[in-house]
């Protein structure tokens, strides 16, 4: 039996682009699931903040944001996001921009520790960007991320109390420390099997094939090994 091949995703909830790439992530694992010798994979998610100044309640939309933390006209972030929504779209995400409240995000990762403990990662990390870039929920609020985790399967309470006792901040720091050592400096970024590095909301095909290729290699070092 080979063993599962490993993928990273250093992300942030509030990188659009993220969103892009994990949905393309899933697709090209879906296609690649119906091989005869199907990839075996797992996916770990891992904290990125792009933004770890933003207030808990910023004021402004994303326009506001965008204007003051790059620099550009009203109209080049309009430009942006209208860009980046039919990406999004192509994708099968309906971005609302006119909704979103953006936010810090530390707590929303403290979260995907603590999702992660319990076997539950993917599902939160699912439903967090849902929530932020589809429905306009205010992911800096413990009560509304606790809410959340209900909603991937969590106990709320022990969500809520996690977050309060700050015990998962160190595992967000380790995994901020783990990008710098990489080198990462934007997100979403995929290691894959510890090898690869894949930057960028990448098409599903590209994830397609490198899992392929991945999964043919550990076979072709397993021949190697038995032949040995």
């Amino acid at each position: 039996m080979t063993d599962a091949i490993k993928i990273d995703v250093w992300s942030d909830i509030a990188c659009p682009w993220c969103y892009i790439g994990k949905r393309n992530l899933e697709t090209g694992l879906a296609a690649a699931s119906g091989d005869e010798d199907a990839p075996v994979v797992e996916v770990t998610y891992h904290s990125y903040e792009l933004s770890p100044d933003t207030p808990v309640d910023f004021e402004g939309g994303e326009y506001d944001y965008l204007a003051q933390h790059k620099g550009i006209t009203p109209d080049q972030a309009r430009q942006m996001l209208e860009r980046v929504t039919g990406v999004a779209a192509e994708a099968g995400l309906q971005y609302r921009f006119d909704l979103l409240q953006h936010t810090n995000t530390v707590k929303a990762h403290e979260l995907l520790h603590f999702a992660k403990e319990k076997g539950r990662q993917l599902e939160l990390a699912e439903r967090l960007m849902s929530a932020y870039f589809t429905e306009g929920r205010h992911l800096g609020r413990i009560e509304e991320l606790a809410a959340l985790a209900a909603d991937a399967g969590l106990d709320s309470a022990e969500a809520e109390e996690a977050l309060r006792s700050g015990r998962y901040l160190d595992a967000v720091r380790a995994d901020q420390a783990q990008a710098t050592s990489y080198g990462i400096t934007g997100v979403p970024f995929f290691v894959i099997d510890g090898r690869y590095g894949v930057s960028g909301a990448q098409p599903a095909e590209a994830f397609t094939q490198i899992t392929r290729q991945v999964w043919a290699e550990r076979h072709a070092d397993a021949d190697a090994d038995a032949v040995a």
